[in-house]
């Protein structure tokens, strides 16, 4: 497989302009001449003041074009400077600055961080930054407005907003934004004094836990957010229902990861008799929970646990998928096509491989499941040609690299 350090600094200036990018555009985003930028491209040379202001139009570090570390894999020019603009957002809003505008009405605010949220649920990670950066603004200098004795719910929607910017950081493995964000989710989660809310902070919290490796504190949160609001027998209210049930059966997603696999099927089987309770799946304050719900994570953990025929069947018995959101279906998917790999259907893998790849590739790009899947289908009977589209898609090599 090629290392970025295996590049020349020309040709890590050409990747990372990428097709988009014509030389031309690089050339009046950098402000230098055509002849310029092709002659960096071609490895003839360059003084370091040229670099900078190559790099500084691609929305990268000098030291990603130098060959010093590799660029987050995936990561288009127009993901770089949405996380740039998000991570001035949330570390100035933190900090009391830039909020000195004026604020939305609630109904606007409420309709901008909702379609972010919304954004974020359809896969598209790219847009849900551009979209929640402003409404984090707005939902700042909201709070800022407020008199202090009327602050509780405009620190409740601040908090979602830091929460989603958090979960953007997540997806694009921005980890030390990602940890900033939903820290300050959470201490404007406790200064509205919303249990729910904080719940689902700390959910946010141990799933930026699982994604850097920091399984004991994954589960340890994982647990104490479902444990603050285990609801009473008896209790009918759907949307404590839902927020309970998925926090219970994320516990299990990190009890997987652990490798306990009894607590993982314990936690399962609690989140499977709530989703039976509440008799479909709803969706609140940004959760989506119930029947569908739960099997759908039922199927993830059957994969991670060494139980591929299990899952396949799991995902049989679901007769409908409309309440998933396309995130949600499309990591499913993923995790059939994972399970279809084990069991030796290396073609039919690739196949559900290609079509939830083709029908979202920039949610592909900043997963790690289709990498793997490839790998382990191109060990079975799998085509080369299908390998090569699924490479095409990612925009990575190296799946071709394992035929």
């Amino acid at each position: 497989m090629t290392q970025w350090t295996d590049y020349t600094t020309g040709e890590r200036i050409k990747l990372l302009r990428g097709p988009d990018m014509t030389q031309e555009q690089l050339a009046e985003a950098s402000g230098l001449s055509v002849a310029t930028i092709r002659k960096a491209e071609r490895n003839l040379g360059g003084s370091l003041q040229t670099l900078l202001r190559i790099s500084a139009a691609l929305h990268t570090d000098v030291s990603v074009i130098l060959g010093q570390q590799a660029p987050r894999r995936a990561m288009q020019g127009a993901d770089r400077a949405m996380m740039r603009e998000l991570s001035r957002v949330v570390h100035d809003t933190a900090a009391g600055v830039g909020v000195d505008v004026q604020p939305p009405s609630p109904a606007e605010l409420a309709a901008g961080l909702a379609a972010a949220w919304e954004t974020y649920r359809s896969g598209d990670y790219l847009g849900a930054g551009v979209r929640v950066a402003p409404a984090l603004r707005e939902a700042a200098a909201t709070l800022e407005a407020t008199p202090a004795e009327q602050r509780s719910t405009a620190s409740g929607v601040l908090a979602d907003a830091y929460r989603l910017a958090a979960y953007v950081a997540n997806q694009f493995g921005a980890r030390d934004l990602a940890y900033a964000g939903i820290g300050h989710a959470q201490h404007e989660a406790d200064r509205a004094g919303d249990t729910v809310r904080s719940a689902m902070v700390a959910s946010g919290r141990s799933w930026i836990y699982l994604r850097d490796a920091r399984l004991d504190q994954a589960e340890e949160t994982a647990r104490l957010s479902y444990e603050s609001i285990e609801p009473r027998y008896g209790d009918r209210d759907l949307g404590m229902l839902a927020t309970y049930g998925w926090h219970v059966t994320f516990a299990a997603v990190v009890a997987t990861r652990q490798g306990d696999v009894d607590s993982a099927d314990d936690l399962l089987s609690q989140g499977y008799a709530v989703a039976a309770r509440m008799g479909r799946d709803v969706r609140v304050n940004g959760t989506a929970f119930g029947p569908t719900t739960v099997t759908a994570q039922a199927i993830g953990i059957s994969v991670s646990t060494n139980r591929p025929a299990r899952a396949l069947g799991l995902f049989e018995s679901l007769a409908d998928m409309s309440s998933l959101t396309p995130s949600a279906r499309n990591r499913m998917m993923l995790d059939v096509a994972l399970a279809q790999a084990e069991t030796r259907q290396s073609d039919t893998a690739l196949d559900t491989l290609l079509d939830v790849c083709s029908a979202a590739p920039g949610w592909a790009r900043h997963q790690g499941l289709p990498g793997v899947i490839a790998q382990k289908a191109s060990a079975g009977s799998a085509t080369t040609a299908k390998l090569r589209k699924l490479s095409a898609i990612l925009g990575t090599s190296v799946i071709i690299s394992q035929e």
